[in-house]
């Protein structure tokens, strides 16, 4: 069995959201300790080792991911689509904005605003001459934690798997989870 070091402790602690003070208190021990563990100036028992880690894998396992918030149906473009092809996409699929790819990878998203101030010219524009930074990417196992902190910067965060979109997910998908 190998055990886990002050830094593994410290860090998965921090992945879940939680405070020195929230796992003192759900292991049965003080907060400088906790500290002095993470910090490592101290190696604990056993036991205190022990129910530190029943805590972090306890709140570990109620910890939503995104492969349980993602929609699976996801809609996208080619960089060399044109605009028109694009706000159609958005129209049939009820969607205010859109992965751009190049291939499966990535490369922009494009959004009713982004179409909004265009002309009847610019119509068979490729999306690539009218899109945005590409959505931040995740993988299937990233916390909610994590993509609620990105929804805050961005409009959706792609969810990929091998380099390839499996899923997408927006202000909208959050909302109907934690709701």
């Amino acid at each position: 069995m190998e055990l886990p070091t002050a830094a593994d402790l410290r860090e998965r602690r921090k992945q879940l959201g939680l405070t020195q003070s929230e796992v003192a208190e759900a292991a049965g021990v003080s907060q400088p300790l906790i500290a002095r563990i993470e910090g490592g100036g101290v190696d604990p028992r056993l036991s205190t080792l022990r129910r530190i880690v029943e805590v972090l894998n306890e709140r570990e396992a109620k910890v939503v991911r995104a492969e349980e918030l993602m929609s699976t149906s996801v809609v996208s473009v080619q960089a060399d689509d044109s605009v028109k092809l694009a706000a159609s996409r958005m129209s049939d699929a009820a969607y205010s904005q859109l992965p751009v790819l190049e291939g499966e990878v990535a490369v922009g998203s494009i959004t009713l605003g982004n179409l909004a101030g265009l002309d009847d010219a610019d119509r068979d524009d490729p999306i690539s001459k009218h899109m945005q930074e590409p959505f931040p990417v995740v993988s299937p196992s990233t916390p909610v934690s994590e993509i609620k902190t990105l929804l805050e910067h961005a409009r959706a965060v792609v969810v990929t798997e091998d380099g390839r979109p499996v899923g997408i997910i927006t202000e909208a998908d959050l909302a109907a989870r934690l709701s």
